[in-house]
Order: C-alpha cells, then structure tokens, then sequence
C-alpha cells in the first residue's frame, strides 16, 4: 500500500489567547447538532504599534453549550 492509499487524517492544535469580541451565538445544524460562532480578538505587538487580529471559532456538540453558558463578551 502506497502512502496516497491511506486514509490520513490531520489535525492541528492552535491555542488563541484574546478577548470575545461578542457573546457566543449559539446555532442548530438541520440535523439538530448544536454550535457556537466566537468572536476572537488577538494582540500583538508589530513595530511598537499594537495590532489587533480577528478570529472566527467555531466549537460543537456540549463545548458549544459551554461556551454560550461560561463565557461572555469581554
């Protein structure tokens, strides 16, 4: 067996240390799945000026229940 006839999978692990831009949004797939969306602000500093990077988080099933239930704007 050859390595393109594997069945791979990849995963990668970020960590994001930031502010919410915004509650959780908790969602509903069709199939009755819950989600929820997270408004992620990162700092960092570039050239002595402050940047700040926006990142969309998506988390599923009872971390979305989580989210929307421990964590806030802020």
């Amino acid at each position: 067996m050859n390595l393109n006839e594997r069945n791979y999978r990849v995963y990668n692990k970020i960590t994001l240390i930031g502010n919410l831009g915004a509650d959780p949004e908790i969602k509903q797939t069709g199939a009755g799945s819950n989600y929820a969306i997270l408004s992620l602000a990162t700092n960092r500093v570039v050239k002595g000026e402050k940047d700040t990077e926006w990142h969309k988080v998506v988390v599923w099933g009872k971390q979305a229940e989580n989210a929307s239930k421990y964590l806030a704007k802020g």
